[in-house]
């Protein structure tokens, strides 16, 4: 006597786990986006600043060890002008973002300073951390 199998295979995919771990995902990578920050990791100064206007703009930055980047790519300070020089054409209006770690002598960022001011860049804008407990003020 042979007996034959009354089931069918199943040949549907079950899609509830694939839908729960992509979620899952989903929500770890909307919680720690505004955590991480693009650009070389540089130690700002901390000081009081004004209200914070954020507009686009090229961002110079200079390492602990007197290295230059124009944005995430190192350059020296003839390759920094040049670099700049596709944005010539709003100069007026663009700010261009200076951030120098606290430990670089002043001397050097005033010659950075004045390597972008001589391209015509008259809104430069020096970025720092907020001091402590700046947050908290109106």
């Amino acid at each position: 006597m042979t007996r034959r199998s009354h089931y069918r295979s199943l040949s549907e995919i079950n899609i509830t786990s694939l839908v729960d771990v992509t979620l899952c995902l989903l929500i770890i990578f909307m919680l720690t986006a505004p955590y991480i920050q693009g650009g070389v990791e540089v130690n700002l100064p901390q000081t009081e600043t004004r209200q914070i206007v954020v507009e686009e703009g090229p961002i110079v930055t200079i390492t602990k060890a007197r290295e230059i980047f124009f944005d995430e790519d190192s350059v020296d300070i003839s390759g920094l002008t040049d670099r700049l020089t596709p944005f010539l054409d709003r100069k007026d209006e663009m700010p261009v973002y200076l951030r120098a770690d606290e430990e670089v002598p002043y001397g050097f960022v005033l010659q950075v300073m004045a390597a972008i001011e001589r391209l015509g860049f008259s809104n430069l804008s020096l970025v720092a951390d907020p001091e402590l407990g700046q947050a908290d003020r109106p």
